[in-house]
Parts: structure tokens; C-alpha cells; sequence
């Protein structure tokens, strides 16, 4: 992680309501953890609250974090040196600084410093803790513990931070891991609840289409009993249809039977009547005869 993102990462710790912005009150929570008093504490908020609005958003309290690191940790320095160079202390400062330059190389104390303080994986990027710690052991080596033990709580409450980021996450997989089996089980229950109504359904389903059919089949067997009576009726009036064709030739031969029949008796008919006619001509004649004899016998 950068120096910006573990500027975030103190920011969070000081937020610990979670407001998503810090007050006075919450840097001065932390004066039990960090090595500065109320009043420098003041200092660094009114330093870090650019606008003046009584609060620090994460924007402002990162910006201003490395650089208000850098000028608290000089202003230390300057005024520890002031009150050594007042006390005659300068030559044993001095003394001190070389005596340490020959005991150890610089690189490898602050490899072991920040493997000490267990910081390897969370100073990623080690330039500007490491161009801080040069410059106070060059400059002002007797603020050194200090910053140690500065950089010290900060990694500390980092670690912590860290742990309880990885306690969350623990709980928060063993919650996800719940509400997905929470959900599986749900989602089993539904499965068999839709299987179920699905059974329910095609039961319902069938025992409908069961009872369609039987009422379909009723119904085509009434339809068939229509047609096969249909048949038998169509079969009579064929028959029917039949004879009375048979009955209309049979009539056709005795008509025409008939009708020469009727000639032959109009003929026979126009005879007699020729006949009767003679007859009755011959009466008359023989009446007239009969009427003239009666009067000569008369007479």
C-alpha cells in the first residue's frame, strides 16, 4: 500500500462512526495512541482542515497527511535541537551521529527497522518513510525513537486494522456462505414446491384431458349412431327410391298396355257406335213400318 492509501486506512480508524468525515473530537481520541499532546493534535487538524469548515473529508485528510508528517516531525527536531544547543548537548549529538554511522550501514537499519516493526507488506512503497528516517538520522538523530516509535503505533493500529478488516471478512464469508446456503435451501424448497405443483398440474392436466375424452368419446359415438342411422335411412330411400322407379316402369308398361287397350275400345266403341247408329236407323224405319201397318190395319 502507498503512503496515501495508509493515510486513508488512519483516516477510516479515526472515523469510527463512519461518517465519512472526522472532527476535532475524533483526533483527540486517539491522544492515548499517538506521542502528541491535545494542543499539537489542534495543530495538525486546524493544519489538515483547509477550508475552516471544522471537519476533514478523506480527500483533505490524505493530501495533507505525508506533508503535515514532515513538518510536525521537523518542527520536533528544530525544537529539540534548540533546547540541546541550550543545554551544551550539540558535541554529544555529534558524536553520537558518527558513532552510529560507523557502527551500521543506514540501508540495512532501516531494513531491520521495518522488518521489526512487521511493515514489509504494508509499506509498499518505503521512499518517503525511508527519506524521513534518513533525514532525522542525519539531521536530528535523538528525535529517531520517536519517529520509531511514531511510525511504531501507526504500523500497530495498521495491523490491527488489518486484523479486524480480516475478522469482517472471515464473518462476512461465513455470512455470505450461510445466506448462500440460506438461499440454496430456499431455492431447493422452491424447486420442490414448483415440482410439486408441476405434478399437481399435470395430474389436473390430464385428469381434464382424461374427462375431454371421455366426453369426446361419447360424443363420436353418438355421431357414429347418427350416421349409422343416417346410412340405414339413406339405404331405405335408396330402396325406397329403387322402387318406385321399378314401380313408375312397371306403370309406364301397364299406361302404355292401357292406353292401346283404350284405343282398341275406341275403336270397338266408333264401330258400335256405327252400329247402334244402323240400329237405331233401322228401328226408326222399322217403327215407321211398324206405325203404317198398325194405321192400314186400322184403317
Amino acid at each position: 500500500l502507498t503512503m496515501l492509501g495508509k493515510a486513508y486506512e488512519f483516516f477510516q480508524i479515526c472515523d469510527m462512526e463512519g461518517k465519512g468525515f472526522i472532527t476535532r473530537q475524533d483526533m483527540q481520541r486517539l491522544h492515548p495512541e499517538l506521542p502528541l499532546s491535545l494542543e499539537e493534535l489542534e495543530k495538525v487538524f486546524v493544519t489538515l482542515d483547509a477550508d475552516g469548515n471544522g471537519s476533514l473529508t478523506p480527500k483533505e485528510f490524505t493530501t495533507g497527511f505525508s506533508e503535515f508528517a514532515k513538518h510536525f516531525l521537523l518542527g520536533q527536531m528544530a525544537l529539540k535541537k534548540d533546547m540541546w544547543q541550550s543545554e551544551g548537548e550539540t558535541a554529544c549529538l555529534q558524536k553520537w551521529e558518527e558513532s552510529m554511522s560507523d557502527d551500521e550501514d543506514e540501508e540495512h537499519q532501516f531494513s531491520n527497522l521495518v522488518e521489526r516493526l512487521g511493515a514489509k507488506k504494508i509499506l509498499e512503497d518505503e521512499n518517503d518513510v525511508k527519506q524521513l528516517w534518513l533525514q532525522l538520522k542525519k539531521d536530528e538523530p535523538h528525535l529517531l525513537s520517536n519517529f520509531e516509535e511514531f511510525l511504531a503505533r501507526i504500523i500497530s493500529q495498521f495491523h490491527e486494522a488489518d486484523n479486524e478488516k480480516n475478522e469482517l471478512e472471515c464473518a462476512l464469508k461465513k455470512k455470505i456462505a450461510a445466506y448462500d446456503e440460506e438461499i440454496q435451501h430456499l431455492y431447493e424448497e422452491m424447486d420442490e414446491q414448483i415440482k410439486k405443483e408441476k405434478e399437481q398440474f399435470i395430474l389436473k392436466d390430464t385428469e381434464r384431458f382424461q374427462c375431454y375424452s371421455r366426453e369426446l368419446e361419447c360424443k363420436l359415438l353418438l355421431k357414429e349412431q347418427e350416421l349409422e342411422q343416417l346410412v340405414q335411412k339413406q339405404q331405405r330411400l335408396e330402396q325406397q327410391y329403387t322402387d318406385l322407379l321399378s314401380d313408375k316402369q312397371e306403370t309406364k308398361v301397364e299406361n302404355t298396355k292401357l292406353k292401346l287397350t283404350n284405343q282398341e275400345l275406341l275403336k270397338d266403341l266408333e264401330k258400335t257406335s256405327r252400329e247402334l247408329s244402323l240400329a237405331q236407323q233401322q228401328l226408326l224405319m222399322l217403327q215407321e213400318e211398324s206405325t203404317r201397318l198398325h194405321e192400314e190395319k186400322e184403317m
